[in-house]
């Protein structure tokens, strides 16, 4: 109980060094948190992909459309359970700034094959029959206050013009993790549109959805679907949707990996900071720790004591910076959540972030225990004549 008191006691002994440190330990930690929750939910839409989901693209690339023929002889595959289909619509709310995934889709089996879109079932109903209906994310509704009933306008880019559409269900995920950003509407509007204005557009989905009936058979499936349209017109690729988020994922790998990088350049920053300020402390009490050995304390009694101070102060700026996480992560998923439709922290970044206040501490203690272990009780002694 001493040396714990003693411990406690060293560590702040220097209240406005301690501070500091303690401060920019956390800091740190909480950088290191949020970096690394960024990275984790990157590639959350990678690891919810759902295993017995495949996505039908064109073979050339994803701007190029499918004919909406395509669905009956994708349907009569063996393996094929259910199908959808739809288009990418890039329309703007009012201005630019307003970003969010808005999708033209075939509501009654889009709902079914993505069933963690939650709808009550009168919403569900007027989505389907309405042709300029239309279903919002919760979050998505809640920025621009739109409720059910509501008129909504998007300015076309892809398909030019002004579409309005009249909300008519609000979504909810039925997991935490699920995106609430999305707006979704009637695949038939925008292909009536299409047959009046530009009919060369007409009848052309950008992809599809396909539902397998077990897992295994999706290799299977997805080789009979390309093979199907085979020398075509627009030759199919298909894939599981995990890795057809992965392709998207791919395209930022680099800038992954350099947040990696910089997230862990956070840590040994501090650590180089902490170790400066351990040793500045442990030259300051060299006579202290020499008076210690004389009065019969063994180098293992000033080691545990220099080791303990600097853990301490290294996990109470550890926790610190994890009980700051939170309130910054809710933080960044209200006021960015068009580019964060989710930005909640794991327990897996919390122990990571506990890990690496434990790693500060034990790193900038090496030194300053060495330095105190070692010491001889004439050299400290010496300090004090």
């Amino acid at each position: 109980m001493f040396i714990i008191k003693l411990i406690i006691r060293n560590a702040f002994r220097h209240k406005l060094r301690s501070f500091l440190t303690v401060l920019g330990v956390a800091i740190a930690i909480l950088a290191f948190g949020l970096l690394r929750t960024l990275v984790g939910l990157w590639y959350l839409g990678v690891e919810q992909s759902s295993a017995t989901r495949l996505v039908t693209r064109n073979a050339i690339s994803l701007v190029f459309s499918l004919p909406i023929s395509y669905k009956d002889r994708i349907r009569q595959i063996p393996g094929v359970k259910q199908i959808s289909y739809g288009n990418w619509f890039g329309g703007i709310y009012i201005d630019e700034k307003n970003f969010f995934p808005n999708f033209a889709v075939e509501p009654r089996s889009y709902l079914e094959l993505y069933p963690e879109f939650v709808l009550s079932p009168g919403e569900r109903d007027a989505f389907i029959h309405d042709r300029r209906g239309a279903v919002a994310g919760r979050k998505l509704a809640a920025k621009y206050r739109w409720k059910v009933g509501d008129m909504i306008t998007l300015k076309g880019t892809i398909f030019p013009g002004e579409w309005e559409f009249v909300l008519r269900g609000i979504y909810r995920g039925a997991q935490k993790s699920t995106d609430e950003t999305q707006f979704f509407f009637n695949w038939e509007y925008l292909n009536e549109t299409m047959k009046r204005t530009v009919p060369r557009r007409a009848d052309q989905a950008g992809f599809y959805m396909i539902g397998v009936t077990k897992p295994e058979l999706a290799a299977e499936v997805s080789q009979a679907v390309d093979s199907t349209f085979r020398n075509s017109l627009a030759e199919t690729l298909t894939e599981t949707e995990k890795a057809f988020q992965l392709s998207f994922v791919s395209m930022t790998e680099a800038i992954m990996i350099a947040i990696k990088i910089v997230s862990y350049v956070v840590i040994v920053i501090i650590m180089v900071v902490a170790a400066n300020t351990m040793a500045m402390t442990a030259r300051e009490r060299i006579a202290e720790y020499a008076t210690l050995k004389a009065l019969g304390f063994g180098a293992g009694h000033i080691a545990g004591i220099v080791f303990g101070e600097s853990i301490v102060i290294a996990m109470i700026g550890g926790g610190v910076g994890v009980l700051l996480t939170f309130p910054a992560a809710h933080w960044i998923e209200t006021e960015l959540s068009q580019f964060f439709p989710v930005f909640s922290v794991s327990p897996l970044t919390v122990y990571l972030d506990l890990l690496a206040a434990l790693v500060i501490g034990v790193v900038a203690s090496i030194f300053p225990t060495w330095r105190g272990a070692t010491i001889r009780i004439a050299d400290g002694l010496r300090r004090i004549g």
